[in-house]
């Protein structure tokens, strides 16, 4: 029995040593233009769209874009910047969109007085509005356009 582990043990570094092996010789595809051992200079940032009007949807549930500068705003479990202007109690005041109703239902479908602490992060979803080119290519084609689409 104790024969058969050191055997397993040794099969296992083995088929790890040859993977690894294996895996220094792939030519893996990637964005970087450096290996990512190197250092190298980022992009400089793209200003934001700091406008009033909203970037469309592509798809049914998106979350919006963020249509103002969101630098230095502190999304934390002890505060969010976000919901000083965007909670219920705060549009009035601030005339922003108030976050959606869905935000203040809990995953047991409860309705409660606050955000709900799965909604609370708002960059988990939604993102500054940017006028940049795509990264890689993209075919993607929202719903309306494949609707109207003839038919192959």
């Amino acid at each position: 029995m104790k024969l058969a582990s050191i055997y397993l043990a040794l099969s296992l570094a083995f088929a790890a040593l040859a993977g690894f092996a294996i895996a220094q010789d792939a030519d893996i595809s990637t964005l970087r233009p450096t290996a990512p051992t190197e250092d190298e200079m980022p992009p400089p940032m793209r200003p934001f769209q700091d406008i009033l009007v909203q970037e469309p949807r592509n798809y049914p549930e998106q979350p919006p874009l963020i249509p103002h500068d969101i630098e230095g705003y502190e999304v934390s479990a002890n505060y969010n910047k976000c919901l000083s202007c965007h909670a219920r109690a705060a549009t009035g005041r601030s005339q922003a969109p108030m976050v959606s109703v869905t935000h203040y239902i809990d995953r047991s479908g409860q309705v409660l007085a606050a955000v709900s602490p799965r909604r609370y992060f708002c960059t988990q979803c939604h993102v500054a509005q940017h006028d940049v080119e795509p990264t890689v290519a993209n075919t993607f084609i929202d719903i309306d356009t494949l609707l109207t689409m003839p038919e192959e």
